[in-house]
């Protein structure tokens, strides 16, 4: 008759084989979802890019009021930021963020971190909001509207706030 060690270490090593194949399988998965989403960004930077000149951005300076500024639609891309654009062009989404960045009196000193971020936009700060938040706030970062001086710090540059 087997010991009850025996016993116990054979189902530890059993145990522990099915994590290391489930752990390889993950890191697997991750690689290809994360081919995915730069594959998915990358197409949709090209098909949003500028066509040699034939489309442009809409520009509002800080004197004028938009006149026909359209409309952003849920699920739109996020312009890289040029002198003159105004938050109204993004997806709503992205304006909740810069508008809970900006503060209510539209200054630009607000810096927080995406669970503090998640929780101003009325959100649960549970993992799933606060990595929808932070992808979003990284994609303005990068896309040069927030500022990220430490990772996942975000913060909206001088002009580039609600009241700019």
């Amino acid at each position: 008759m087997p010991s009850v060690m025996g016993l116990l270490e054979e189902r530890e090593r059993a145990a522990r084989q099915r994590v290391e194949a489930l752990q390889a399988e993950l890191r697997e998965a991750e690689s290809v979802w994360e081919r995915l989403v730069i594959a998915r960004e990358t197409v949709a930077e090209v098909l949003t890019g500028p066509r040699g000149g034939d489309e442009k951005v809409p520009v509002v300076t800080a004197t004028e009021r938009p006149a026909r500024v359209p409309a952003a639609a849920p699920g739109s891309m996020v312009p890289h930021w040029r002198e003159g654009l105004v938050p109204a062009v993004l997806a709503p989404d992205y304006q909740r963020i810069m508008d809970a960045l900006a503060g209510r009196n539209g200054s630009c000193g607000e810096v927080m971190d995406c669970r503090q971020l998640a929780a101003a936009l009325g959100l649960e700060p549970v993992p799933a909001k606060v990595e929808g938040v932070r992808s979003k706030a990284k994609r303005l970062a990068a896309r040069g509207w927030l500022a990220e001086e430490q990772p996942g710090m975000f913060s909206v540059l001088a002009g580039r706030g609600v009241g700019s």
